[in-house]
C-alpha cells in the first residue's frame, strides 16, 4: 500500500467507517472523495456521478477551495478522460494527464495537474460514478507517475466499499421521499378535512349573521365577529400546511441556492425590500440545511406579512465547523417575552423546535418599534 502520511490497515478501516456513518448522498460522495484523497497522498480528489444528458448530475472535488471552484465555472461535461472512467469502464494511470490524447484542456482558473489515476465506481454492471485523483504528493522522476499498483489496488478496494456506501445512500433517499410523498398524503387529507370544516361553519355563520342583521343587529355582529375568526382560522391551517408541503430543491440545488431564489421571489412579490448575503458557508447534514430552510421560510413570512417591514435581510454564513442564519427586519418588533400569545402566532415555538431538532439553537431579538432578527446557528455533521 501507498506509503502516504495515514497508510495502513487503519486508515482504510477509518476511510469505510466514515463512509458508512452517512446516509444522504452528498454527505457519502464527499466522504469518499476526502477519504481517497487522504489516502493515496495526493493534492487533488474528485467523484462525479453522470447524469443522462452527457454531463455530471454531481461533481465534488477535495483539495480545491471554494473561491477555486467558483472560478472554475459550470460542472464539467464528460469528455476526455471524464468520459474514459464512464465509457471504457477501466482504471486509467497516467504519468502526466496533460499529454494523454484525449486531454482536451481545462478552463484557466483549473489548477495544474500532472500524474492522475482514475477509475469507475460500479454498482453490479452500472457504472455509478468515477473517481479522481491527481499530483501524487511524492518526489517523482521526470515523466513518471508518482501513483503506484499498489494505489491502484488500494483506491479499487475503496471504490468497491464506495459503491456499497453510495447505493445505500440512494436507498434511503428513495425512502425518504416515499415516507414524504405519504406524508404529504396525509397532510393533503387532513388540510381538506380540517378547512373544508372551518368552511362550512364559517358559512353557517354567515348565513346566520344576514338572517339577524335587520332584526337582531347586535346578535349579527357577534356573528361577524365569529365569522372574522373562523376566516382567520382557516386561513392560518391553510399557511401551516403550505409552509410543510412546500417544495425544497435542497437535494439537487443546495442550502444557498435554494435561499437565493426563494428570497428573489419574494423581493419581487412584496414591497418590502429582501436582500440575502453568505459567505464562508460549507454544506451541511442534509438534516440541518432543512431545518434552517423551514426556519428562515417562517421568520421571512412573519416579517413580510406581519411585520410591516421596509426591509428584510437574511444572511448564512459560516460559524466555527457549523452555520448560522439570521433574519433581520425593520418592522414593528413586539415582545419576545410574551410567549404564549405572540410566539405561537409567530411560529417561535415551531421554530424552535425545528432548531432542538437539528442539534442548534434559536434566539430572537425584538422589541415593539424596534423591528426584530432571528437566529439560528447549527454546529455542522
Amino acid at each position: 500500500m501507498s506509503q502516504g502520511p495515514r497508510s495502513g490497515l487503519a486508515a482504510v478501516s477509518s476511510a469505510l467507517l466514515a463512509m458508512s456513518r452517512h446516509l444522504e448522498v452528498r454527505d457519502v460522495l464527499k466522504t469518499i472523495v476526502a477519504s481517497a484523497r487522504e489516502l493515496l497522498d495526493a493534492q487533488y480528489a474528485a467523484l462525479g456521478v453522470p447524469d443522462d444528458h452527457g454531463g455530471f448530475a454531481q461533481f465534488v472535488v477535495d483539495g480545491v477551495t471554494d473561491a477555486q471552484w467558483k472560478a472554475i465555472g459550470p460542472l464539467p461535461r464528460q469528455h476526455g478522460i471524464l468520459a474514459a472512467m464512464l465509457d471504457e469502464a477501466k482504471v486509467e494511470r497516467l504519468a502526466d494527464v496533460r499529454k494523454d490524447p484525449r486531454f482536451e484542456g481545462w478552463p484557466s482558473a483549473h489548477p495544474e495537474m500532472s500524474d492522475f489515476l482514475g477509475l469507475p465506481i460500479r454498482d453490479g454492471e452500472e457504472i455509478i460514478g468515477a473517481l479522481f485523483l491527481a499530483n501524487k504528493n511524492c518526489p517523482k522522476p521526470e515523466g513518471s507517475c508518482g501513483f503506484t499498483a499498489e494505489d491502484e489496488d488500494l483506491l479499487s478496494i475503496l471504490a468497491q466499499h464506495a459503491a456499497i456506501a453510495l447505493t445505500n445512500a440512494r436507498l434511503y433517499e428513495r425512502s425518504r421521499e416515499l415516507t414524504i410523498a405519504e406524508e404529504r398524503t396525509r397532510l393533503a387529507h387532513e388540510l381538506h378535512d380540517a378547512v373544508s370544516q372551518k368552511l362550512f361553519s364559517l358559512r353557517l355563520t354567515a348565513q346566520a349573521a344576514a338572517a339577524l342583521v335587520d332584526r337582531d343587529p347586535s346578535r349579527a355582529k357577534g356573528e361577524l365577529q365569529q365569522v372574522a375568526v373562523l376566516a382567520a382560522e382557516a386561513a392560518e391551517e391553510l399557511r401551516a400546511a403550505v409552509v410543510e408541503l412546500r417544495p425544497a430543491a435542497l437535494d439537487e440545488d443546495g442550502l444557498l441556492a435554494t435561499l437565493r431564489t426563494q428570497i428573489q421571489v419574494l423581493d419581487r412579490a412584496h414591497t418590502a425590500r429582501v436582500t440575502f448575503a453568505s459567505s464562508g458557508f460549507r454544506a451541511l447534514p442534509a438534516a440541518q440545511e432543512e431545518a434552517l430552510l423551514r426556519v428562515a421560510q417562517e421568520a421571512l413570512h412573519n416579517a413580510l406579512r406581519h411585520s410591516g417591514a421596509d426591509r428584510v435581510d437574511v444572511t448564512v454564513n459560516r460559524r466555527g465547523g457549523g452555520a448560522v442564519l439570521r433574519v433581520t427586519d425593520d418592522g414593528s418588533g413586539f415582545d419576545p417575552h410574551l410567549t404564549r400569545r405572540v410566539g405561537r402566532h409567530l411560529g417561535l415555538v415551531s421554530m424552535r423546535d425545528r432548531a432542538s431538532g437539528a442539534g442548534g439553537t434559536l434566539t430572537v431579538e425584538s422589541a415593539p418599534g424596534k423591528g426584530t432578527t432571528i437566529e439560528m446557528e447549527v454546529p455542522g455533521g
